[in-house]
């Protein structure tokens, strides 16, 4: 049975195809058009997956789609309504318009025609419904509780379910306007961040602050018997936010919000007014984290009593939360499982597992890779590289080569692009779209903020470091299983105190780390990277962050390599057995 999977018209388009319950490809489709979040119909994923597999869209069984609009357009107009007199029905007719215009009502047979399918072929569920397939058909388990928790899909902002087999049991649901991911969003916009991307500079930023305001913000939550929440609507309009997800008596409260590109500067030598609001968005960003914990570990710990099992599943853009996901395993002693595209973008594949199990088929084997998207040949990046005029190229026939003078590069504190096999399903880099550095530099983090990346000084980096090694250097158990979080970098953990000094670029400013784990079966090839960088160096770590610049897709392509590499301060790129300068020879 094939079915091909598909989740656009909103944010994050993208495309997966199943094969017998077995996923065989899926990719996000602003890595082809490089527009970030493109939300179009996702042509080009399409293609890709469909040509990964060697077959037509007439060789499709079903092509499944990942939520219904017609039900999510109900929704829209029953809040409309409730909030007609606050701008409600200028909502209501501003929608209206763009999903006529758009076709949003008939995203299936705009699926038909691009497919040229028959629309008997075209099925749907609901979006939470998505969400969970995602997370428990992805997952190794055979039973679990499963929690979804995001912005919002249809109504539902939330659900608890027990599933077991081929079938998941909704035991309960939030709805609108009781969203968490919303109340994020709401205070990411707030903090001069874009909604549905910023939200991890707020958790970057946490670090810097105390949670002064954890209880005004506890104060907007009341957490139900049943695993549940409420959020008070007080400082916010959830149902129909014309153009802020906050009102007037939110700024009343807090101030004035943080203007987007702000300096954050929180040093001693910055500006004493400069440092003293920095310091105030930091400790808000610090209270809603705090309270986002809380509320997440609420919920997980209800679903596992209610399903009366340690194994929990998780997707939904709130399952990305990983300082949450870290405080679930640690305090909860979950056996977790996060799908690492938790979310719209990940909606294409759990609609696409949800058809599956509806349409007769047994339970999927579990996502076993997140290495799911396209691969390119030594010829097609030789081609790009030519195109590109690049003249200090080496070539590499052996990989143990390749590997060393890679290592070499990354030991003489040089910054490395580092471009191999099938991209990565999910926002994460996790070791085949990423770049490289060195963690013992205590500069390098600055560096690479600054020269590579062009990002906000207080970001983070992520450790990868080897299976065999982790526990030297993070205060975390061995992962259960080889899809656990840490496998994906979507769990956080303390840095052992005596490593701290060791590796400063990669310690955040509260002594965590996001940690991905690699195994010699995970990434046979990164693993040996960061064996042999040990062996140099005497640290078997190395700081990994996505390939890209600030504001761009994960590069897919080796042209889109080479582009992001000359627009920034990279010293090398590694693409396939190539390895690629602008300065010094090697």
């Amino acid at each position: 049975m094939k079915i091909l999977g598909v989740s656009f018209d909103f944010h994050d388009s993208a495309s997966a195809l199943l094969v017998d319950g077995q996923v065989v490809a899926a990719a996000q489709e602003e890595r082809f058009s490089r527009i970030k979040h493109d939300s179009d119909l996702p042509a080009a994923s399409i293609a890709y997956c469909l040509d990964q597999a060697g077959i037509g869209s007439a060789d499709l069984d079903f092509i499944a789609y990942y939520e219904k609009p017609v039900l999510k357009f109900d929704r829209i107009v029953k809040s409309s309504l409730r909030r007609l007199g606050h701008g409600g029905w200028g909502y209501l007719q501003d929608t209206f318009s763009a999903w006529v215009t758009e076709r949003r009502f008939r995203p299936m047979d705009r699926l038909a025609e691009h497919l040229s399918v028959p629309g008997e072929k075209i099925w749907n569920c609901r979006h939470h419904a998505s969400h969970a397939a995602t997370a428990f058909y992805g997952s190794p388990f055979d039973q679990a509780a499963v929690v979804t928790l995001d912005g919002v899909g249809e109504h539902e902002t939330a659900t608890i379910s027990r599933a077991q087999g081929s079938s998941i049991e909704t035991l309960s649901a939030g709805c609108l306007p009781h969203s968490l991911g919303l109340l994020y969003s709401a205070v990411t916009a707030y903090l001069g961040f874009e909604v549905n991307e910023g939200e991890y500079k707020v958790m970057g930023m946490a670090a810097y602050g105390k949670p002064t305001l954890y209880d005004e913000f506890r104060s907007l939550v009341t957490l139900l018997p049943n695993g549940l929440f409420k959020i008070d609507q007080t400082h916010f309009d959830f149902l129909c936010p014309v153009e802020l997800p906050f009102r007037q008596s939110f700024v009343d409260w807090l101030g004035p919000p943080r203007a987007p590109d702000t300096l954050f500067d929180i040093g001693e030598s910055a500006d004493p007014g400069l440092r003293e609001q920095c310091l105030h968005y930091a400790n808000i960003a610090a209270s809603l984290q705090k309270v986002a914990e809380e509320v997440i570990l609420h919920v997980a710990a209800a679903a596992m009593r209610q399903a009366n099992s340690g194994n929990l599943c998780m997707a939904g853009g709130v399952a990305l939360n990983s300082l949450a996901n870290g405080r679930i395993i640690r305090e909860l002693g979950a056996n977790l499982y996060v799908h690492p595209a938790a979310g719209d973008a990940g909606g294409a594949l759990g609609a696409a597992l949800e058809c599956h199990c509806r349409k007769g088929g047994s339970r999927p084997p579990g996502l076993r890779s997140a290495y799911l998207g396209p691969s390119y040949g030594a010829a097609e990046i030789r081609a790009a590289i030519d195109a590109g005029g690049f003249s200090k190229v080496e070539h590499f026939e052996d990989e143990g080569d390749l590997v060393r003078a890679t290592a070499d590069l990354l030991n003489r504190k040089k910054v490395v692009g580092w471009f191999q096999g099938r991209s990565e399903w999910g926002p994460r880099a996790l070791g085949n779209r990423s770049i490289l550095a060195n963690p013992t530099s205590a500069d390098m983090q600055r560096i690479v903020n600054e020269s590579i990346k062009f990002r906000e000084p207080f970001r983070p980096f992520a450790p990868a470091v080897p299976l065999e090694s982790a526990a030297d250097y993070f205060e975390m158990d061995v992962p259960a299983h080889e899809t656990a979080p840490e496998y994906f970098m979507i769990a956080v953990h303390r840095v052992r105190e005596e490593k701290k000094r060791i590796i400063p670029a990669i310690t955040h400013a509260d002594g965590t780390a996001r940690v991905q784990v690699v195994s010699e079966r995970s990434n046979p090839l990164f693993h040996r990277l960061l064996r042999e960088f040990g062996s140099i160096g005497g640290v078997p770590i190395l700081m990994n962050t996505s390939f890209n610049l600030r504001g761009e897709p994960v590069v897919e392509r080796p042209e889109d390599a080479l582009n992001t590499f000359l627009a920034s301060g990279m010293d090398a790129v590694v693409l396939g057995p190539f390895i690629v300068q602008k300065g010094l020879d090697l």
